[in-house]
Order: structure tokens, then C-alpha cells, then sequence
């Protein structure tokens, strides 16, 4: 039985398939999900050289901020406990050490399929490179199949 989960949560549609996956399992007493969105070290914002201006890195985590308690929040109205994580770093750095620091037992990351298979292994994709670092299972939720 998978007792402490991690939710890896951007704000993304198939972020949010991740936090709906959690909806196929039954709130237990002993069971917790921790739901953690990671924003990336400010080096990627950089403009022509420059640091992107604090209140504007202030914005994106004011904003990443607000969409994690509502997803905390959806997961709490469905009878889980939930404690929400917002980190900065690399993803899969930050994903790897709370999987490991929490002693988590299933990692449930959003992934999205439009992508090609080869180019994402190459490229190397977050879900792709968690799959090697982390020792947990991981479910990778994918937004369903048209019929």
C-alpha cells in the first residue's frame, strides 16, 4: 500500500492529470500526499544578460503559489491530508532529494504524450530523468486515449 505520496505539480494541464490520478486511491488515515511544485533557479530567466526583475519572479511564485493550494485543496475536499511544497531548484534535483528526505513510496508525475518517444529519452525529459534517479514507483499520468 503506498503510504506517502508526491504529486510533482507545475500548474500544467498534465500536472493536474497527476493531482487527478490521486483520485483513484481511497484516503486512508495512514496515507499522505505531499504535492510540491518546483520553480526553476532564476538563471533561465535571464533577458538579454540581465536577471529578470524580482517583482517579476515574485509574480511567477505568487501565481505558482495560488495554483498549488488549489490543488491542495481539490485533494483535501476528496478526504486526503495533504502538505504542500514550494521549492526552488531544478526539477529533478528538488523531486529526487524530497522522494528520498520524505521516504516517499509512489511518485505520481504528469507527462504529456505529444512528444516523441526517442526525442524525449534524448532530450531528457523530467519524467524521463526521474525514472533513473528516484527509488519509488512512479506512475506517469497521461491524458486519456481519444476513442
Amino acid at each position: 500500500m503506498y503510504r506517502r505520496i508526491l504529486v510533482a505539480y507545475d500548474g500544467s494541464p498534465e500536472s493536474r492529470l497527476a493531482v487527478d490520478e490521486c483520485v483513484h486511491l481511497t484516503p486512508q488515515a495512514e496515507r499522505h500526499i505531499h504535492l510540491a511544485c518546483v520553480l526553476h533557479d532564476p538563471s533561465p530567466y535571464l533577458l538579454a544578460g540581465e536577471f529578470v526583475p524580482a517583482p517579476t519572479l515574485e509574480i511567477d511564485r505568487t501565481r505558482s503559489e495560488k495554483d498549488l493550494k488549489e490543488a491542495a485543496a481539490r485533494l483535501i475536499e476528496r478526504g486526503f491530508s495533504v502538505t504542500t511544497h514550494l521549492l526552488d531548484g531544478e526539477p529533478v534535483e528538488v523531486i529526487t532529494r524530497l522522494v528520498n528526505t520524505l521516504q516517499i513510496d509512489l511518485l505520481i508525475v504528469g507527462h504529456k504524450r505529444s512528444k516523441k518517444w526517442a526525442l524525449r529519452w534524448w532530450r531528457g525529459s523530467v519524467d524521463a530523468l526521474l525514472i533513473e534517479r528516484v527509488r519509488c514507483s512512479i506512475l506517469l499520468a497521461g491524458e486519456p486515449a481519444a476513442r
